[in-house]
């Protein structure tokens, strides 16, 4: 696979999304075991703030203005720029998020380039002349390694794979203008019909979001039941965290989804991970493994989950935490 190596940057409130962030450090750190160049790429109604904060981790980055991308999803605005210029400049390898909006725009690049696409990667390592992917298969059950067959690809990359690092010495920013296409088959396809969006919903009373939490504190089917989530609360809040919990807690309608870590839901890499009632399937472990703490209470002390703790306490959750909650408000500990 020959050719560069791109990260494109998305938007958050504005601003440069944190999952871009993560990306652009996976990319240098994959460029440099490569011996490839590696840039950036935004594209935005206002690129120059977001690109000057990807260029914090990229040493080139281009800034696309692109004002239909203010006011209508992002992934299609910026699929007819984005494929007009990777077609000229042809990397090798681009990288994006793997959120609803970098899966929507690699899914239109692929069509429109006719490029590879290897999604959901958990970890990215450089191998001969190409990328190698691991990803989490059937529901998370099995890992694979996966490589490109094609000249270029793009890969999707989970949240929280790595930590945010930035350069040694910022970047440089490069507008790029409206003659940024070509005179080949990307540029010369049709417009994408643009999806104007009318309204945009947080939800009432959200926490903190679970993938930027420092402390997880999460429960699993052995809280049993709504009920049980109030002493996972109740210790969340005195270590200064939010609550998780996994996929069989959300399913049983315990708690909402916004809260589930593992295959199916959120990735986080807390410095500290508490485990309450939870067994670590690896449905669920692939969620949490990169966790700097990991702190489990389970009654069994087989559990999957026993294998790869720091800390894997054998008892009573309800036991066990509540002693935990009174040395923490006594300031004993």
């Amino acid at each position: 696979m020959a050719g560069d190596i791109w990260v494109v940057g998305e938007l958050a409130d504005g601003g440069l999304a944190r999952i871009s962030t993560e990306v652009a450090t996976a990319a240098r750190e994959l460029a440099a075991a490569a011996g490839r160049d590696v840039a950036g790429v935004v594209v935005a109604a206002a690129p120059n703030d977001p690109a000057r904060e990807l260029a914090r981790f990229l040493p080139r980055v281009l800034a696309i203005e692109e004002p239909t991308a203010g006011e209508h999803a992002w992934s299609a605005a910026a699929a007819t720029r984005l494929a007009a210029l990777l077609e000229r400049e042809a990397p090798g390898c681009v990288l994006v998020g793997a959120t609803p909006d970098g899966r929507d725009l690699a899914g239109i690049l692929s069509a429109r380039l006719g490029w590879g696409v290897l999604v959901n990667a958990s970890a990215l390592a450089w191998a001969e002349d190409g990328p190698t992917v691991e990803m989490s298969v059937f529901g998370g059950r099995l890992l694979t390694r996966s490589a490109f067959t094609v000249e270029h690809g793009i890969v999707t990359v989970r949240p929280n794979t790595v930590s945010a690092l930035a350069a040694a010495a910022p970047g440089t920013v490069e507008p790029v203008g409206s003659g940024a296409g070509s005179a080949g088959a990307a540029s010369e396809a049709p417009a994408l019909p643009l999806v104007r969006v009318v309204e945009r919903v947080a939800e009432a009373g959200a926490a903190a979001p679970i993938e930027e939490a420092k402390v997880i504190v999460a429960g699993g089917r052995g809280v049993g039941g709504a009920e049980g989530f109030r002493i996972v609360e109740e210790l969340a809040a005195a270590l200064g965290g939010v609550v998780g919990a996994t996929r069989a807690a959300v399913d049983a309608g315990w708690i909402p989804y916004a809260r589930q870590i593992g295959q199916t839901g959120k990735t986080v890499k807390p410095a500290l991970y508490v485990a309450l009632g939870i067994s670590g399937a690896i449905q669920h472990k692939v969620g949490m493994q990169t966790a700097e703490t990991i702190v489990a209470v389970n009654r069994d002390p087989d559990a999957p989950l026993a294998e790869f703790a720091d800390l894997y306490v054998v008892g009573d959750l309800f036991e066990v935490v509540p002693a935990v909650l009174a040395e923490l408000r006594s300031g004993r500990s």
